[in-house]
């Protein structure tokens, strides 16, 4: 199968691999859903400063104890939200259709890739951008980022002659997706999603005749 291997273990306080979600009974896996979805719509309308747990018990029909022993915290919930949204990330990319998922050709899978990591970056901007700020080299040794780096790899070694670096290489391309670098194009230059594809698309396009 065409997928990024585990690369190793997730610093626990960044974000996780896909495929770490611990089993659950039926009615606890609902009620996580419910209550990340709601801190998922509160976060999309207020930020993540505007997240408090009652609200979110609130919007999910969940009660506030249950919700506090389930998260414990605001902070405990927004990472919790983030570790949701990157499994789904991971799991498109690792195993879900094509051109992201396995069955298509590796260029057209890198182009989808990094169309789906710039709706990613913007949809979870101030998430990340909080992430960034609490541990901004940490990133790198994440679970997240070691998955993407593997999947970058993995392609660029199908495109590039032998001998390439294709770890390097995958570095400098997943530099750009950085929250800071996204927020100050998407906030303060006004470039939308659209521009920010088109200009990676011409990246990855410049050696080409």
């Amino acid at each position: 199968m065409d997928s990024a291997k585990d690369p190793g273990s997730a610093d626990l306080t960044l974000l996780p691999t896909a495929g770490r979600v611990v089993p659950e009974r039926a009615d606890a896996a609902r009620n996580r859903r419910k209550i990340l979805d709601a801190a998922a719509r509160i976060v999309a309308e207020a930020g993540p400063a505007g997240v408090t747990m009652n609200q979110v018990a609130h919007a999910s029909g969940i009660g506030v104890g249950t919700v506090y022993r389930r998260f414990g915290d605001v902070s405990q919930l927004l990472w919790a939200l983030l570790d949701d949204r990157e499994v789904q990330f991971q799991e498109a990319y690792m195993g879900g259709p094509p051109p992201l998922g396995p069955g298509a050709p590796a260029d057209e899978r890198l182009h989808a890739f990094l169309d789906a990591l710039v709706d990613r970056v913007i949809e979870q901007r101030e998430l990340l951008l909080a992430a960034q700020a609490a541990a901004p080299s940490a990133t790198y040794a994440s679970g997240a980022y070691l998955a993407m780096h593997t999947h970058v790899t993995m392609l660029l070694g199908r495109l590039r002659p032998a001998g390439t670096d294709s770890a390097l290489l995958a570095h400098l391309l997943l530099a750009p997706f950085t929250p800071s670098l996204v927020n100050h194009l998407t906030t303060e230059r006004d470039f939308d999603a659209d521009a920010l594809k088109a200009g990676v698309d011409a990246l990855l396009n410049l050696g080409n005749p």
